[in-house]
């Protein structure tokens, strides 16, 4: 029997061999994983047929097949005539003491298949990960790329007598960066998949002006404190890129892979008289609100008074650029440079929206993302705005590295 590869849609014709999940001489079951594919839009698996043996594999890794090619082939049960008459058992047959003693019986245990998608079960092969040992958290136990990349970064962690050792380094001095590789295959990708692509969405304002005007009102012990809307922002889109590390990364092309980083150095796009600048604000994760809102004043003085250093020019791994009042519906950001993520912040305003059936006045702003659809796909980016919203319409949930 010919396992062929078919047309699975979008008019693909041709498709690069990634991974074979059997060698020759193997035994399948029927819907069983055979071979991972690659086209310029997606990956696929095929899986058999028919239950049977593999007899062939006509293909090396990394060549690329045309729709209609037949990739390997299956020596099916009827095939290989094995399929014999009964024959009534002997009395040997039934005697388990007529077999040596030095002789043992061993059964292989059927493994259950973990549920990934094609490119997350590229991910972690690519990265030694050996996806059964993965949590997954995805809809049923689905594990996702985020998981694996949580796995790697668990895995990295020292142990206990190793950061007694290293007690006096900073993270980003005893933990290394991971790497994933790009969505599409072979010199397509970079032409075809690693091009920006925008998701406009909305969020409620409402609370955390609320938040804010509270926290600038202070009381009868405490003095007010004025912090402005962008250092909301930024600590919530830290959480955010806590748990979708793929935004918090550098693309490196040249290579097919993704530098995803254990630091988050948020970018400030900044206008000035001399132009756009970028000045970088370094390792967020270790930053409260308001320590957040006192260092953002300081880079944004010294890019209006061209005093930044080259070490607060360099370094982001995501972008923001708080357009505000200045802007109206909305504006598309531009991707720049290597980065994987930007999000742009538009003006806010009062306006009728739906609460629990109920017509009510909140405040609303309109914001995008833009980002590299070679590192993330639409669902990723639309999971990672998801978490920023609810980080912006419930603060609460970071009351801890508020002030």
């Amino acid at each position: 029997m010919e396992v062929k590869l078919h047309d699975i849609g979008e008019g693909m014709h041709e498709a690069e061999i990634l991974h074979y999940f059997v060698k020759k001489g193997e035994h399948v079951k029927n819907d069983e994983p055979l071979v991972e594919i690659q086209t310029d839009k997606m990956t696929a698996e095929l899986t058999a047929p028919s239950e049977g043996i593999i007899e062939e594999i006509r293909f090396e890794l990394g060549q690329v097949v045309e729709v209609g090619t037949t990739i390997l082939t299956i020596q099916t049960e009827q095939e290989a005539g094995l399929s014999a008459p009964e024959q009534p058992l002997s009395q040997g047959d039934l005697d388990v003491t007529s077999h040596a003693p030095d002789k043992t019986l061993t059964m292989t245990l059927p493994v259950n298949r973990v549920m990934a998608s094609p490119h997350t079960r590229r991910v972690a092969r690519e990265n030694g990960v050996t996806i059964e040992e993965v949590a997954g958290t995805g809809p049923a136990g689905r594990v996702l790329d985020e998981d694996i990349i949580a796995f790697m970064a668990a895995e990295a962690q020292p142990s206990p007598a190793q950061q007694d050792v290293n007690e006096t380094e900073t993270p980003s001095e005893n933990q290394e960066n991971s790497a994933i590789p790009l969505r599409g295959y072979g010199k397509t990708s970079v032409q075809t998949m690693s091009q920006p692509v925008t998701l406009f969405d909305e969020v409620d304002m409402t609370e955390l002006h609320k938040w804010q005007k509270y926290l600038k009102t202070g009381t009868s012990r405490q003095e007010g404190i004025d912090v402005p809307m962008q250092a909301f922002f930024i600590k919530a889109l830290q959480r955010s890129l806590k748990e979708y590390p793929i935004f918090n990364s550098k693309l490196d092309e040249e290579n097919g892979k993704v530098e995803l980083e254990t630091a988050c150095h948020i970018g400030l796009a900044t206008s000035t008289n001399d132009g756009l600048v970028v000045p970088v604000l370094k390792h967020v994760e270790r930053r409260s609100v308001l320590d957040i809102h006192e260092h953002v004043e300081t880079l944004t003085q010294k890019a209006a008074e061209g005093q930044l250093s080259s070490e607060e020019l360099t370094g982001r791994t995501f972008t923001v650029n708080h357009i505000g009042a200045k802007a109206s519906t909305g504006v598309v950001p531009v991707l720049n440079d290597s980065d994987t993520g930007l999000m742009a912040f538009h003006k806010t305003k009062k306006m009728p929206v739906v609460v629990d059936d109920d017509i009510v006045i909140r405040e609303m702003m309109n914001f995008a993302l833009t980002f590299d659809h070679g590192a993330a796909d639409g669902s990723q980016a639309s999971a990672f705005m998801e978490k920023f919203i609810d980080y912006i319409e419930n603060p609460h949930l970071m009351l801890v590295e508020l002030i």
